[in-house]
């Protein structure tokens, strides 16, 4: 058990904080490794140090160090980024190394890291390793814990791993621009004997939004709660890779949250169990089984199955937030007869087209010219058509026949005869109904439309 006085002791503290690296140790600093393509890179496995079982980050990818007296050394960048959100969209983001969310660290539980990190950015910056034990002077909180890191300086941060499990890093210096610019990454620490809490495959990635408007590339910093692009690790569906996994493994999913509001994950097909918080490793004994986990702000959430072969979604269940650039102000306009009126617009707009009067299913079939370096609402297509789906969706796919280790997409599931769901066409009963109401003679009280809060 670590108590204040053994955690201290094992950490070495100096109680110095977080140090500024002069010019001449600037120039012994290891390689800042860059890497801008947004689909996921499998980590290898760890060429030194103590064995771990690499996580794989979603549309993402993981940090080399240098080992270097026993210490392992890391560098990251914070610098402006070019992101793809998906295939048609790029954004103006800040990240680290090349990319938003920066790259994920992995260490092991004892190892004693040495993270170097330089700031390119046109204004000052930290790093605060959040859920992580360690000396207050590494808290990366400015003004508090330490200097900010001015424009073109590098910083050194130093501790010992005291507790294995799921973290993440971000700024604490403007932190609401910073964190809207979509700088964060993950911290994962993993337990010193690799056969603790082992499965097979090990996901992880973290949810975060922006406020892009359609045709533009940068976004509003200064939105509070009015976002329209919900993301994972700033992907948007289609443009978040899929899970892959092979029958019967143990799957293990590895969320963080750093947006401004919760976001309930739900997977269809098989139940799953709550493994992991922000506090560590959840007791065998503890843990509960579920479908959906409410991953609050700031907090971690790391769940594991069994896979079971099949094409299984896996989404936030706030519909809003499986949408695309989405329109808060688009009025609802079912039931409503356009014909007569479409007629007269189409005169002057040639293109026009109505939507909306049957449900907003239509919006998934339509081409229709969108702004440049935008996404259409819902988007992507599967096996049977327009999927209807954006933003915070994916596919946990799971086969038989995918080899251990390998990550590639496997493609559309092909379901076994009699499993899959098709039209009826045989005579039916008429269907029991529910008495139809009473008519209502009140006055129809009429609300005026107030902003969009809440998400």
């Amino acid at each position: 058990m670590t108590n204040r006085r053994t955690f201290f002791r094992a950490a070495g503290a100096t109680f110095l904080g977080a140090a500024a690296v002069s010019r001449v140790g600037a120039a012994s600093l290891p390689e800042a490794v860059i890497q801008t393509a947004a689909n996921t890179q499998v980590p290898p496995s760890p060429p030194n140090g103590r064995p771990f079982n690499p996580l794989v980050t979603l549309n993402g990818w993981s940090l080399p160090w240098r080992m270097k007296d026993g210490v392992k050394e890391f560098h990251l960048v914070a610098e402006p980024v070019v992101r793809e959100i998906a295939p048609g969209m790029n954004a103006n983001l800040w990240g680290y190394n090349g990319s938003s969310p920066g790259p994920t660290i992995e260490a092991v539980e004892g190892d004693r890291v040495r993270i170097f990190v330089t700031n390119k950015l046109p204004e000052v910056t930290s790093v605060h390793w959040h859920g992580i034990l360690l000396p207050s002077g590494m808290d990366g909180v400015t003004g508090l814990t330490q200097p900010p890191i001015a424009v073109g300086k590098t910083f050194m941060y130093e501790f010992v791993l005291q507790r294995p499990g799921t973290h993440m890093y971000h700024p604490h210096a403007d932190e609401m621009t910073q964190m809207a610019m979509g700088m964060m990454g993950l911290f994962i620490i993993h337990p010193k004997d690799p056969k603790q809490y082992r499965v097979d495959r090990d996901y992880g990635f973290i949810l975060n939004a922006y406020d892009i408007e359609p045709g533009s590339a940068t976004p509003r910093v200064n939105t509070m709660l009015d976002f329209n692009l919900w993301t994972w690790n700033s992907r948007a569906f289609p443009g978040i890779d899929p899970f892959v996994a092979r029958t019967g493994e143990r799957v293990r999913i590895r969320v963080g949250n750093l947006t401004m509001t919760n976001h309930p994950i739900h997977m269809h097909g098989p139940h799953f169990e709550v493994t992991g918080t922000d506090g560590g490793w959840v007791p065998k004994s503890a843990r509960w089984p579920e479908v959906t986990t409410d991953v609050a702000v700031g907090q971690m959430r790391a769940f594991e199955f069994d896979a079971v072969a099949g094409d299984w979604a896996i989404h936030c269940h706030k519909s809003h937030h499986t949408m695309n650039a989405m329109g808060h102000n688009v009025p609802t306009m079912i039931g409503v007869d356009h014909t007569e009126v479409a007629k007269k617009i189409t005169k002057l707009v040639p293109d026009y087209m109505v939507m909306g009067d049957k449900g907003m299913h239509d919006m998934a079939e339509m081409e229709m010219p969108i702004p440049d370096n935008t996404l259409p609402m819902m988007t992507g297509t599967g096996p049977f058509g327009p999927v209807g789906m954006g933003g915070m969706f994916s596919v946990v796919k799971v086969r038989d026949d995918v080899k251990r280790g390998d990550y590639t997409d496997p493609g559309p599931y092909k379901h076994p005869a009699g499993t899959l769901a098709n039209e009826y066409t045989a005579d039916m009963p008429e269907p029991a109904r529910a008495a139809a109401p009473k008519s209502d003679t009140k006055p129809l009280q009429v609300r005026k439309p107030s902003g969009h809060q809440g998400h």
